[in-house]
């Protein structure tokens, strides 16, 4: 009798979790999306959420897609008046992974179309260590704007600090660290610091040149002939 109640309980709590997943997301139209200083149609914000505060100062476009366990936020506490414009502005038609942290205190600007991974980390602040003899936790912390180009992809676990700048059409590669500067439209970011790693120009095309398929230094992958995906066609043989 035991063993069938346990299971009951445990099929109850299944079916309502998997309920509360499909129903339970912040969609167009909602109480909880009116909060916000903008919520276009079709987008989405997955349950469950992490923390979400600071509505009226974010800006979500349409067709967006958010992942659940996420961090969005603006300003340091929820209930703090921040002005009168919106500090964090999503475009129409991202995704953002699930996990993610979004943190604005000044502007962080994300454009249409951009795609990342799960826990990226943007934030356009950070601590400072200007006094060595004050814990770095407790010195006030510094504001620098963020902008994401349009059509832009950020890997997992990437990290976007205060003050990067990407342009458009840009790639950060997973696990890199963004560093704080201008990075040009058409750039690959990676590295722990991040650094261009190959660009795109209109006139000479990839800088450095892409390599040619199977062209690895230690050959083609064993179990991919000819550097091939598996199941995919063979690379031409030379």
């Amino acid at each position: 009798m035991g063993l069938r109640v346990s299971r009951l309980f445990s099929w109850m709590m299944r079916a309502a979790w998997s309920w509360a997943r499909r129903s339970a997301e912040v969609r167009h139209g909602s109480r909880a999306a009116r909060r916000f200083a903008g919520y276009g149609p079709g987008t989405s914000i997955a349950f469950p959420t992490a923390t979400v505060f600071g509505e009226p100062w974010i800006e979500l476009g349409a067709h967006t897609l958010i992942g659940a366990d996420i961090t969005l936020a603006a300003g340091m506490l929820p209930g703090l008046d921040l002005g009168p414009r919106p500090l964090v502005r999503i475009g129409d038609g991202c995704t953002i992974g699930r996990g993610s942290h979004i943190v604005a205190h000044c502007s962080i600007e994300i454009g249409d179309h951009v795609f990342t991974g799960p826990y990226v980390y943007i934030t356009d602040q950070n601590h400072v260590y200007s006094d060595t003899e004050v814990p770095v936790g407790r010195q006030w912390p510094v504001d620098d704007p963020v902008r994401v180009g349009s059509g832009t992809w950020i890997g997992a676990n990437a990290v976007v600090l205060p003050g990067a700048r990407l342009g458009r059409n840009c790639v950060v590669a997973a696990g890199t660290v963004v560093r704080p500067g201008d990075y040009p439209d058409h750039s690959v970011i990676a590295g722990v610091p991040g650094r261009i790693v190959r660009r795109h120009d209109a006139e000479a095309g990839w800088i450095p040149p892409l390599r040619p398929p199977g062209d690895r230094p230690d050959g083609p992958h064993p179990s991919r002939p000819g550097g091939a995906c598996p199941g995919g066609p063979a690379a031409p043989q030379g």
